[in-house]
């Protein structure tokens, strides 16, 4: 009987466990995060503006996906016009983003700021993104950029 009990409660841990930790796939209207809605997101060139006035932009932005975490989903990056992506990450990593949300325009909410990256931190990044050691190698200088924390992240499309 204590075999099965403990049995039991062992499934139970499993189950309770495992539905924590599932990402559901991105697809329109799916929301992860603080639930957000996509009005008054400003786009990457229109943030760009925003920053070159002021250190911090509290709010909405509405971009492209064109990485993920392969890992976890830890992070994921916005497309900018001038080609250097946007780097979201998310607040006290209460939430992950699935592969198959690269190529989707979505709405962040949460903090912009211009930050530099350190050589380590972007090697890092490089690799949590499965980029080849040659690749990561060739990383030496820190990179300033736009980085954002995310609140909530809405998939528009």
């Amino acid at each position: 009987m204590k075999k099965l009990i403990l049995f039991a409660a062992g499934v139970c841990f499993s189950v309770i466990t495992y539905a924590q930790t599932a990402i559901v796939p991105a697809g329109a209207g799916v929301s992860y995060g603080k639930t957000i809605t996509a009005d008054n997101a400003l786009n990457t060139e229109a943030l760009n503006i925003t920053l070159s006035q002021d250190s911090v932009y509290d709010g909405k932005i509405t971009g492209t996906v064109v990485e993920v975490c392969k890992k976890k989903g830890c992070f994921m990056k916005i497309a900018q016009e001038n080609g250097a992506p946007i780097m979201v990450q998310f607040t006290d990593y209460a939430y992950f983003m699935p592969q198959n949300i690269i190529g989707k325009t979505v709405v962040v909410a949460g903090k912009a700021k211009v930050k530099e990256t350190s050589v380590e931190r972007l090697k890092h990044y490089a690799a949590d993104a499965g980029k080849s050691k040659e690749e990561i190698a060739m990383i030496s200088q820190p990179k300033k950029d736009i980085s954002i924390m995310a609140d909530g992240v809405l998939v528009v499309k």
